[in-house]
């Protein structure tokens, strides 16, 4: 099998495709791959990884043109054609890229975010979306003596929105991000959502006022896309409609 990465070291006008030749071990992933395209093929390729067990969110990539953490992609599912998933089109994953799915793995860096070299992108902006919905824990009572109780029913829902890792594949996948990068993105209205259902938290509705603006709630056309990529299965489709539901009934009763 063959790895085909994208490199980037000055520029999209300098960008290129290397490819490398490997044999396919049981139980291979991408990230693996890499690090193989890495010790022998070219030692300068940048990428990041981390806990290489999919709790950190950090190796998230274009692979075979769907958003997906490298470190958790088998390279023989994506070559038996195992790990499709569709798609609502966009220009990150509509570019014409010559390669053959059965015998290579693509590998891009994660779209709408800027390249700084090869698979590695700058991730400020999707943090700074994440910081303006002020994801602070803000309790409706004082300190308790021990801890905070909560009614086991209301935590099922919450582990939905919990359970999000911030690798902004959900980001890289959604088309409103693509076509107006000023919107906020689906991690964080689901971050958003996740602290306004919380029922130790104070502040409520104005939670969802945060975000109550054309590019939060009600810049989502309901692609799809976010929780078809997530590797979590968080729902951010769910949470904007209901949020939505929540701010227009609100309105409806001023």
């Amino acid at each position: 099998m063959k790895i085909k990465v994208y490199r980037d070291h000055d520029g999209m006008k300098n960008s290129r495709y290397d490819t490398f030749e490997l044999e396919p071990k049981p139980g291979l992933t991408v990230l693996g791959a890499l690090f193989q395209f890495q010790q022998n093929f070219d030692d300068s390729i940048a990428f990041h990884y981390s806990c290489r067990g999919a709790v950190c969110g950090t190796c998230a990539m274009l692979i075979n043109k769907v958003p997906r953490l490298a470190c958790r992609t088998q390279v023989a599912s994506l070559l038996n054609g195992d790990l499709k998933i569709p798609l609502s089109p966009y220009p990150a994953i509509e570019e014409n890229v010559e390669w053959d799915s059965k015998e290579e793995v693509l590998v891009e860096p994660l779209p709408h975010l800027p390249v700084i070299k090869d698979l590695i992108v700058d991730i400020g902006k999707f943090f700074d979306y994440y910081k303006d919905i002020e994801p602070v824990f803000k309790p409706a009572d004082s300190t308790p003596e021990k801890e905070r109780l909560m009614d086991p029913g209301s935590i099922p829902e919450l582990e939905l929105y919990t359970n999000c890792i911030l690798c902004a594949a959900c980001f890289g996948s959604c088309p409103i991000d693509d076509s107006d990068p000023e919107y906020l993105g689906p991690a964080a209205l689901a971050k958003l959502y996740r602290f306004y259902i919380d029922p130790r938290e104070e502040n409520g509705i104005e939670r969802l006022k945060i975000a109550d603006i054309p590019l939060g709630w009600w810049d989502c056309k309901f692609h799809g896309n976010c929780r078809r990529v997530c590797p979590k299965d968080v729902p951010p489709l769910i949470a904007i409609a209901k949020a939505r539901e929540q701010l227009e009934k609100e309105g409806e009763d001023l």
